[in-house]
Formats: structure tokens, C-alpha cells, sequence
């Protein structure tokens, strides 16, 4: 099941996609949620089961005729992110770094990303060019906790998973650099790109994941190259803090991002960003 989030007639609505890629309003069905945080808090098992039996009929808006927003549009708290899960993203992380790799990944690296708001498929998102000239993409597998989560043996970890999406993590390089820490220059306003919707229902042990700038393939991996995968990455976290419900929680992303060539392929104004996963979709963003 597809969920999503939408504006119509200047009204903000959530949907579900239906049979023919059609969106229907879920208060058609007598769903009312003030968002998807709420509805990813409160929906129980028998709503869960009148959207998923929706998204199986035919109908509902053609998808190209509405407006489509992130399906989060604000976290309930900063995004969980993991640095450098892929190993071919650690060599070229390193190199760039010019520090020597040893090839050993122990333990996971996590950081926190704000973010105000949150933009969706087809928006255009801020340069910053007046204090950044490195601005860089990352195509990012995320997944969003339906429960609190505390103590989590990995083999349960899965089961407090409400869905999946994509998010590009924008990226300031030379902020990161110059405060010697990520939050900063992973956390400008506009920086965190997510959509075109939550997948309900996918199994993310071996999907394609890749990203295009103005057409060139850049990145191009799999999630079975994951270092830490969603379970291990649950079980780990909740062994310590309690992940509420509405967490985002960002795997990481593969090698090819700007940074890693030479010389450096940095984002500037006008180019066009399309995030890929299997399974799931498309999240197209053009700089501004």
C-alpha cells in the first residue's frame, strides 16, 4: 500500500494510490487524520485494513492532475541517519577525507539531521550558494517506526516498521568540514527531500537503489550491500533510547555521491536530482 500526502484545492490531504494510479482521499472512507504523523500514530488494524483493501480498487484523482507533498511534512523529531553504510561509500568517504581505510565497519555511525520541513517529489529546493559551493545528494533507503520501540530483539525489530520511502540527504561538504561534524551542513533548510510516498508493504533485502544528475547515473548500488541492515539498525538503537512512533530513520547511502569523483561533481542551480528505489519509486528535485 502506497500512502501519500497531497495538496488540493488548497487543502492538505492525505491519499492512498489506488489500482490505476489514481489517489484517494482517505476521508472518503471515514479516515480523518490531521497528517501522516497522526495517522502513523493512531491508526489501528482495522483502518490499516479498509486503506489496504482501497489501494486494491480502481479510482480516485489522477495522480498527474494534484500536487504532491512530502508524505511527512515536518518529523516529530530530528531524522536518525546512518553515515557511511555501504562500503564502497566508506572507501570514497575516506579518500575525500584523505585519511587511510582499514576496511573494518564494527559498529554503526549515527548522526541527527534537522529538519523544518520537509520537500516532495518535483519541488524545487534552496542552493544556499551564499555560504555553500558543495552541495551534494545522497539517494537514501528511510524507514519510519509505527511504535514505540524500546528493546528490540532483532528478529521482532521489522514488525515495528509502519513503511518505507526514499530520501535524498542533501549535503553541504564544506560546512561538514569546516564545524568537523555532519548535523550542521546536513541540516539547511530545504536540505531533506523525501516522497513520492510511504510503501507499506516491501521487502528491502535486495532492491535496486540508484540516482541520476541531469540524466548521468551517479549512483548505482543495492541494499543488500548494506553494512547494518533496518533490523540490526532497530535492535541497536532501542537497546538504549525508546524510538517512538513517527521516528525516520535514514540506511545510509551507496558510493557516487558528488564528492567522490575527481574533480568533485557538485550540485549547482537548475540541475535535476532523481532518487530511485525498487519497489517503491521515483523522487525528482531540481535545484534552486
Amino acid at each position: 500500500m502506497r500512502l501519500l500526502t497531497y495538496k488540493q484545492d488548497n487543502q492538505i490531504k492525505l491519499g492512498v494510490l489506488s489500482a490505476n494510479n489514481g489517489v484517494i482521499d482517505i476521508s472518503s472512507v471515514g479516515i480523518d487524520k490531521k497528517d501522516m504523523n497522526d495517522l502513523i500514530t493512531t491508526l489501528d488494524q482495522a483502518q490499516y485494513q479498509i486503506l489496504n483493501e482501497l489501494s486494491l480498487k480502481s479510482g480516485g484523482e489522477p495522480y498527474n492532475n494534484i500536487q504532491i507533498l512530502s508524505p511527512i511534512l515536518s518529523p516529530l523529531q530530528d531524522i536518525i541517519c546512518l553515515g557511511i553504510n555501504y562500503m564502497e561509500h566508506a572507501k570514497e568517504s575516506y579518500r575525500f577525507k584523505k585519511i587511510e581505510f582499514d576496511g573494518k565497519r564494527e559498529f554503526p555511525v549515527y548522526f541527527g539531521k534537522r529538519a523544518n520541513y520537509i520537500l516532495g517529489d518535483g519541488a524545487v529546493f534552496p542552493s544556499h550558494s551564499q555560504i555553500t559551493q558543495t552541495l551534494d545528494y545522497e539517494v537514501e533507503l528511510a524507514l519510519i517506526i509505527s511504535k514505540d520501540a524500546f528493546n528490540v530483539p532483532i528478529n521482532k525489530a521489522l514488525e515495528y516498521v509502519f513503511g518505507y520511502t526514499i530520501l535524498n540527504d542533501i549535503s553541504s561538504r564544506d560546512i561538514q568540514n569546516r564545524y568537523k561534524q555532519w548535523y550542521y551542513g546536513k541540516s539547511l533548510d530545504g536540505s531533506t527531500l523525501m516522497g513520492p510516498w510511504i510503501e507499506t508493504d516491501l521487502d528491502i533485502s535486495n532492491l535496486k537503489i540508484s540516482s541520476k544528475a541531469n540524466g548521468e547515473l551517479r549512483q548505482n548500488a543495492n541494499t543488500v550491500d548494506m553494512i547494518f541492515d533496518a533490523a540490526y539498525i532497530i535492535s541497536d538503537l532501542s537497546a538504549g533510547m525508546t524510538l517512538k512512533a513517527g521516528t525516520i530513520i535514514s540506511l545510509g547511502t551507496p558510493s557516487g555521491v558528488g564528492m567522490g569523483f575527481t574533480p568533485p561533481k557538485y550540485l549547482k542551480k537548475g540541475d535535476v536530482i532523481e532518487c530511485e528505489i525498487e519497489g517503491i519509486g521515483v523522487l525528482k528535485n531540481i535545484v534552486g
